[in-house]
């Protein structure tokens, strides 16, 4: 079975447009859980345009005590990020190369210029007793890279298999992405995938074997309003239980 984590920026950006607190994150994860949800990623940024550094103390508290359930933060390892997974010590931190003016994550590491940087941001994470998850393309050669450095689990950036998929031409994508999981596997790595993944091609993403979680965030929401939240989950859980 996938682990389905479920992404709060855009709860949290809604918040934030309105400066009060409502909808509530906290409340708003503990709802998801409540629900069957296994997993709550944040992706906290410079400028907190959505998740506020503070949101992730908050969650940590709530998540904590919970078990089974897990908590991923994402991030561009900055100083600033480095020093909020110490403090909250997450399941999971999922490093993506992205930098502060960028509206979303659009590319995986480049890890024949970063692998130093990678395996040193690993052990690090290692020793606060956190996972290591690097955001990379299906790329084989990447993935070789990511082994060497010594982090536990690849994140599969997938904009392109959805892209492909919203085209309907998107069984060579698949094949990619299949190759570079079962080499990451091979390789001794877990592998989790997420971005612009849906309720319209999470179930052919999912043929490819063992993806241990996916994390999704902005359609999960998006569904949420056209259809309503606890058929929207209930729908995602169906597809990540029924997962190859």
């Amino acid at each position: 079975m996938t682990v389905l984590s479920v992404n709060l920026n855009k709860i949290a950006l809604l918040r934030n447009s309105r400066g009060r607190d409502y909808p509530n994150v906290v409340k708003y994860a503990q709802d998801l859980i409540e629900l069957g949800v296994q997993g709550i990623t944040v992706h906290p940024r410079q400028d907190e345009r959505h998740t506020k550094r503070q949101d992730v103390y908050d969650l940590a508290a709530l998540i904590k005590p919970m078990p089974g359930i897990e908590f991923n933060v994402e991030g561009y390892p900055s100083d600033d990020f480095l020093a909020l997974i110490e403090a909250v010590r997450p399941d999971q931190c999922t490093l993506v190369p992205d930098g502060p003016d960028q509206l979303t994550s659009d590319h995986g590491w480049d890890l024949m210029q970063h692998a130093e940087r990678v395996t040193a941001l690993a052990q690090q994470l290692n020793s606060w007793d956190v996972r290591c998850s690097v955001f990379l393309d299906p790329d084989e050669a990447q993935v070789r890279l990511a082994a060497e450095s010594g982090v536990d689990r690849i994140e599969l950036y997938t904009e392109e298999f959805a892209q492909r998929h919203a085209e309907g031409n998107y069984q060579e994508t698949l094949k990619r992405y299949q190759a570079a999981a079962d080499l990451a596997n091979a390789l001794g790595l877990g592998v989790n995938a997420g971005h612009d993944l849906d309720l319209s091609n999470l179930t052919d993403f999912l043929t490819i074997p063992d993806i241990l979680e996916v994390s999704i965030g902005h359609a999960l929401t998006v569904e949420s309003l056209e259809m309503g939240r606890v058929q929207v989950i209930e729908a995602y859980l169906k597809i990540c239980q029924n997962a190859a």
